[in-house]
């Protein structure tokens, strides 16, 4: 998996000459972990309702136990997320051309072509991946036959994922007191769209993030990481602290587009990632969209489809270098 024709091109001076060297048994400097993060059973979600409240109004993110997903295919999708990123470079960019696939590195900012769009230089981003539209997940067909095994794996995983964001989002619109508004909002499964990372490993984790201070565009996300590696860091009373990764749990976290749908009430969670020193790191995470031509519509913003919002994302990233986000939206309080 760190073979140096897999990263690339632009990484592979960046002091990732030699394999990655053995951690320390001191374990080097101790990482801050995020302590008490909620922890929502979705199998007794009836009676964690008013738990789901306060974790989205007080946190923005919980840790989801009980989810049903088999353990042996979350083991399968990690390791064959591995074996993917194992390929060459060249490889993996040409695997997608043709298709609405996409491979990316070091941005998650695309043109409709699928060429990277260059962010702020303030950081580097140690990161590359494959942005996968759920709807295109049975039109892709990778001659590359490691990339098709994972393929099939995640059409067995989006059943999962379509799954467990519709009942919390379900539940989530009933806490909110918008039963009425639900078959307006309600999740469609085409609006789904996966982005597969691998961090590199960095031997000087602070020349650069894994991913820059963001908040995610979408609904809900659904983050799958493995257990060896931890990275994920969000912003809790003024520090950064690390959420610990534990087997066969899952990472829920709130969206720019649900922090508009619920008037403020709920905030999009402020996040990063950080490098390890000495090993990569993957993740699959699952972005969940309101349906195509549904207006979000609340008393603090002007009136946005999800494709709206995530048109003026792009532009902004394209024009000034990053996003902005939910405040070109903000109504004028003078209104």
């Amino acid at each position: 998996m760190n073979n140096l024709e897999s990263f690339p091109p632009h990484f592979r001076n960046l002091s990732h000459h030699q394999p990655p060297s053995p951690a320390p048994e001191d374990g080097g400097n101790p990482t801050k972990y995020l302590e008490s993060l909620p922890v929502i059973d979705l199998q007794n979600l009836n009676n964690d309702k008013n738990k789901l409240e306060e974790a989205c109004n007080n946190w923005g993110l919980f840790r989801l136990v009980n989810h049903g997903i088999p353990s042996s295919l979350l083991s399968q999708l990690h390791e064959q997320t591995k074996q993917v990123f194992s390929l060459s470079y060249e490889s993996k960019k040409a695997s997608c051309d043709g298709s609405n696939v996409n491979y990316f590195c070091g941005s998650t900012a695309l043109t409709p072509s699928g060429t990277t769009i260059p962010t702020e230089r303030h950081n580097t981003n140690f990161f590359e991946g494959f942005g996968i539209p759920s709807d295109q997940l049975s039109k892709f067909h990778p001659q590359l036959p490691i990339l098709e095994s994972f393929r099939v794996l995640l059409v067995e995983y989006e059943k999962h994922m379509s799954r467990i964001a519709t009942t919390l989002f379900e539940t989530v619109v009933k806490n909110l007191e918008l039963e009425k508004e639900e078959s307006k909002y309600k999740l469609e499964d085409k609006t789904g769209l996966f982005r597969v990372y691998r961090y590199l490993h960095c031997p000087d984790p602070d020349g650069g993030l894994g991913l820059a201070v963001h908040t995610d565009s979408s609904v809900l996300t659904i983050l799958n990481q493995e257990d060896e590696v931890s990275g994920l860091e969000v912003l809790r009373d003024h520090q950064w602290l690390t959420v610990k990764p534990i087997s066969n749990t899952l990472i829920v976290n709130i969206g720019d587009l649900m922090q508009a749908i619920s008037d403020d009430k709920y905030k999009s969670t402020l996040h990063r990632v950080k490098v390890d020193k000495h090993k990569d790191r993957v993740s699959i995470a699952y972005f969940m969209y309101s349906g195509e031509g549904v207006k979000v519509e609340s008393s603090k913003y002007k009136p946005f489809t999800a494709n709206q919002f995530l048109a003026q994302v792009q532009q902004d990233i394209e024009t000034i270098g990053h996003k902005i986000g939910l405040s070109r939206f903000k109504r004028n309080e003078d209104n």
